[in-house]
């Protein structure tokens, strides 16, 4: 469809694409193409007078609510107003896999998840493995 639009829109490639058309036949075209603008051009008017008279609604709405003394709140709950946003679920943490003693001699664990801590990735390096490391149950 990009190859299309770019033919359309530059007149070089355009004339070269209808080089082989003959004048009644672009002219047949260019009427069919005056036929989809207007039609667009209706389709862009009919939704900006919906819009409108929507917006003109809206806007009577919220001084009758003023007036009242009224917000969004009391009509729809509070549940409600806060509806469109998404609910943030904080996900239960990881229980411990692994267990280590840091450089300064403190007893960590980990979950195995992210970078190895630097005890461990050492062990690895020397030759060992993360198993070594598991928490026994």
């Amino acid at each position: 469809m990009s190859t299309f639009i770019d033919i359309l829109t530059h007149a070089r490639r355009l004339n070269a694409a209808t080089k082989d058309l003959s004048v009644v036949e672009l002219k047949e075209v260019a009427d069919k193409l005056d036929g989809v603008i207007a039609q667009r051009m209706e389709d862009e008017a009919e939704l900006m007078r919906i819009e409108q008279e929507k917006q003109v609604h809206i806007d009577r709405i919220r001084r009758e609510m003023e007036a009242a003394g009224l917000d969004a709140g009391d009509i729809l709950g509070h549940a409600a107003v806060n509806a469109g946003a998404k609910p943030v679920r904080k996900r239960a943490p990881k229980p411990p896999k692994y267990e280590y003693t840091d450089e300064h001699g403190e007893h960590r664990t980990w979950t195995g998840q992210g970078r190895n801590p630097r005890p461990i990735q050492q062990a690895i390096n020397a030759g060992g493995s993360k198993e070594d490391f598991l928490i026994k149950k």
